[in-house]
């Protein structure tokens, strides 16, 4: 009787895609072993924006845009879930399959690491996985919740442990508890061995959309009608807000009292009150944020407004409490009638979805990623109220990403950099059409063992 022969392993393609899929921006590029963040890994706006000459501009095409002024978005990502294919595909297509694309590859001979957000709804994955193999046709294929490869950074280095032996540099860490707080949410997912614990994650829906449309509506109300100016809020949001140590105490300094009862303005008050100078689109497209002037100020209110007191003033903001304001809502969105707990409580309730022996090592491995822990002082509000909330027998270690904005993309990027690993987690296309989606589904739910 003659043997039976084994079916061939289709082969692994050498080149392989790293997309790290935010709701804001696109981190993506191409597998190294020794990454350079500024040169490998690119940012692309995840967007299709239309100015006010009607112009569309998509992904990439944003950077040669001059006039930001009244631009609406369209964004295939919503509350961190990708839910428009259509939209999505076009800024693909600029970025990856057009000619002259940024990141030109042939989907047929590259393999591609994609990020989602976790707890996606079966039926988002289910699509997601039939547009990469049936309609880009992408030779291998691993989709995996974000979080879970930040497990594959260097993070001993991050809190001053011994380095990894060689044998282990590969491996993930064991125990992490990670924190990314990005554009739609945030999310607290419990890492074990590079595998997120599911029923452990907690999720708290304020995210930067959230506090740059809560920003819009403070200026609006105090100084210009903003509502149409979300790009630029942004910028004014990332250039002068921060966390404060003390809320009550900042509240206070920067209190102005009411007319019958105006209060002297306290010294501290002008360490936190700050002009906004706006921009005008025409010799500078960029705002930019410098130390309040009192007397400028006064001099154009008394003069009606920015622009009348002299010829050529620029328009500005003079923004105080706003400042750390926006960023309480992360540790309190009740201030704003949320019924959720802040961040430092939904780290405690992800905990206690763990086994108690857990604790330990995941308190001594808190890591930070996402765009909103560059916020001036988060990562220290966050230490000292953990500190207040977790058991006083434990440890605890808060740390920052060195680039929180693409540390997940540098954990792919290392991920895929160890070829052993790379086979073992992804699924090429001729697997997807012998064994169908349903087969997929539960492939990626499982874990790294095939």
């Amino acid at each position: 009787m003659p043997r039976k022969t084994q079916p061939t392993e289709a082969a692994v393609p050498e080149h392989t895609l790293i997309v790290d899929n935010g709701a804001f921006d696109i981190k993506a590029g191409f597998a190294v072993t020794s990454p350079d963040l500024d040169k490998d890994c690119h940012v692309i706006p995840n967007c299709m924006a239309r100015g006010r000459d009607k112009r569309v501009w998509v992904g990439a095409q944003l950077e040669n845009c001059k006039d930001f002024g009244e631009m609406t978005f369209r964004r295939p990502v919503e509350k961190g879930y990708l839910v428009n294919w259509e939209a999505e595909k076009e800024i693909w297509d600029n970025t990856f399959f057009d000619k002259g694309a940024k990141l030109k590859c042939d989907p047929q001979d590259t393999n591609l690491i994609l990020t989602e957000a976790p707890n996606t709804p079966q039926a988002l994955q289910t699509n997601c996985d039939q547009i990469i193999f049936e309609e880009l046709e992408f030779a291998a294929y691993y989709r995996c919740v974000g979080p879970s490869l930040n497990a594959y950074n260097d993070i001993p280095a991050l809190f001053g442990d011994p380095p990894h032996g060689p044998d282990t540099s590969a491996l993930p860490v064991e125990c992490l508890l990670l924190i990314d707080s990005g554009f739609s949410h945030t999310t607290v997912t419990p890492l074990f061995q590079g595998r997120p614990i599911h029923q452990a994650i907690r999720r708290l829906d304020v995210g930067g959309k959230f506090l740059t449309n809560y920003l819009k509506e403070l200026v609006s109300i105090r100084h210009y009608n903003m509502m149409d100016e979300t790009l630029l809020m942004n910028e004014v949001k990332e250039a002068v807000c921060y966390v404060s140590n003390d809320f009550k105490r900042d509240l206070d300094t920067t209190w102005k009292g009411g007319v019958g009862d105006r209060k002297r303005a306290d010294d501290g008050r002008d360490r936190i009150v700050v002009d906004y100078v706006l921009p005008d689109y025409n010799t500078h497209t960029k705002g930019f944020m410098r130390p309040h002037d009192r007397s400028l100020a006064t001099k154009l209110k008394k003069f009606g407004g920015a622009g009348s007191a002299t010829e050529g003033v620029e328009d500005f903001m003079t923004l105080g409490n706003e400042r750390f304001a926006v960023p309480e809502l992360l540790f309190s969105p009740g201030d704003v009638g949320m019924k959720q707990a802040g961040i430092s409580e939904t780290v405690i309730q992800s905990l206690s979805g763990l086994p108690p022996g857990l604790w330990p090592a995941m308190l001594a491995n808190v890591l930070v990623v996402g765009g909103n822990a560059n916020l001036r002082g988060f990562v220290e509000r966050l230490e000292i109220e953990l500190r207040q909330l977790a058991p006083a027998e434990c440890i605890l270690r808060v740390a920052k990403a060195p680039d929180p904005v693409k540390s997940t993309w540098l954990g792919g990027c290392r991920l895929a950099s160890d070829i052993a690993t790379l086979k073992d987690v992804i699924v090429t296309r001729q697997e997807y059409q012998e064994h169908g989606s349903a087969w997929l589904a539960k492939r990626f739910a499982v874990g790294n063992v095939k």
